[in-house]
């Protein structure tokens, strides 16, 4: 109580009113913290039976004048963002499949691919070797080299009138691969194992090769996850005992072909998203001397594209008329989601650097809220117009590094 009154006596004593509204802004501005943080504390913790008082205040925040009702909504956003974030980062944490390293298709090889299409995976550059086209369907293909194992290549094809959830289940069906044709190499194919939780598979396929070579068995794991509205989808060779090798069709273990399906601008220029791009990742080593795999590769490759095209139709037509999905499709459907910003946390090499890009946010809140808090409580102190309440508000937006208008 003494300190309360000799901090009035304080104001009284200074000769003009700008001393005493800073004696003023010195005297409210801690409480007008601590009462911001006790409220931001106990929205945090709050029990269930709050539910209803909350929504009491949030009735009569309405009611407030606009200029003290701003910088509270602004609070309440960015707490309802940061929120989301929380929501979204715990899901996949908590998550079985994140916890599980063990598994086939692991974070290591969403952040492989996510590197990939964002051109920064540090590999040589890439060298166009062509570009074709469909009244429905764009087509480019790139190739480069590395220093060790077999070409890699790179392709983007566009396909006008079609989702990417269209297209993730037509590449995703291995049935409908098989009975369409559209892709004729695909001799046989075989669920070995599945996961119901991430939609990882482990399947065996047959696929035919030119008469010079025998076939190729191929043991592939792939996984999808959904990245904002694009889907990830690894697809890779994995070692597999429980089949054994043959001479005949000849296993090919180095296998990786991965795209990025995601919704585009059309060709047409009518100014919207209506098509639908697949960037797609591909190397194998099947066991042909490289160069003569890159002639061959160069010469076959749009012969097996251009066929793709009509067979995403025909698989649009079933879908249309009521054909259900079959279960390679029903496990395609099954994606572990993921925020753009836990991606690029996951570029770290160790788990002790991931752990650390995610509690950053979490350990700089309290600081942020407090020097927000204190600003709010300057401004309502002060009554010298509204350009020095924006003028406190943005500095200390600036300081908190928020990015937002108020």
């Amino acid at each position: 109580m003494g300190y309360v009154l000799s901090a009035v006596a304080r104001v009284l004593e200074q000769p003009t009113a700008w001393g005493a509204a800073c004696e003023m802004a010195l005297l409210a501005g801690p409480l007008w913290a601590a009462a911001l943080v006790g409220l931001l504390l106990g929205w945090a913790w709050r029990p269930r039976w709050a539910a209803g008082i909350l929504a009491t205040l949030d009735f009569w925040r309405a009611q407030l004048p606009a200029r003290i009702r701003a910088p509270l909504d602004y609070l309440a956003g960015a707490r309802q963002q940061e929120q989301e974030q929380e929501d979204d980062e715990a899901s996949l944490q908590g998550s079985p499949e994140m916890a599980n390293e063990d598994l086939a298709v692991g974070k290591a090889d969403l952040v492989n691919l996510w590197r990939l299409v964002e051109g920064n995976d540090g590999g040589p550059a890439w060298i166009k070797m062509m570009e074709k086209a469909l009244p429905n369907m764009t087509y480019q293909a790139w190739r480069r080299d590395p220093q060790n194992g077999p070409p890699q290549y790179q392709s983007s094809t566009i396909f006008e009138n079609a989702t990417p959830d269209e297209v993730r289940d037509f590449f995703g069906d291995d049935e409908f691969r098989m009975s369409n044709k559209w892709d004729d190499m695909l001799i046989s194919h075989q669920t070995l194992e599945e996961c119901e939780t991430t939609g990882t598979m482990k399947v065996h396929w047959v696929r035919k090769f030119p008469f010079f070579c025998s076939d190729r068995e191929y043991i592939i794991a792939r996984r999808i996850w959904k990245l904002g509205s694009a889907y990830y989808c690894v697809t890779k060779g994995v070692p597999c005992s429980s089949i054994p090798r043959r001479s005949k069709p000849r296993r090919v273990d180095l296998y990786y072909s991965s795209w990025c399906i995601r919704a585009v601008e059309s060709r047409r220029g009518n100014g919207g998203s209506t098509a639908c791009e697949i960037l797609l990742f591909h190397h194998e080593d099947m066991g042909i001397p490289y160069e003569i795999a890159k002639i061959g590769i160069r010469q076959g490759m749009w012969g097996c594209v251009k066929r793709i095209e009509p067979g995403l139709r025909a698989y649009q037509k079933a879908r249309a008329a009521g054909e259900p999905p079959s279960p390679s499709a029903l496990m395609a459907r099954i994606n572990t989601k993921v925020g753009d910003n836990f991606v690029r946390g996951l570029e770290s090499n160790s788990d002790q650097d991931i752990m650390e890009a995610e509690e950053k946010p979490v350990k700089n809140r309290m600081a942020r809220f407090l020097v927000l808090g204190g600003a709010v409580a300057l401004a309502c102190t002060l009554d010298q117009g509204l350009l020095t309440k924006a003028l406190i508000f943005g500095v200390a937006r600036r300081f908190v590094g928020q990015r937002n208008t108020l």
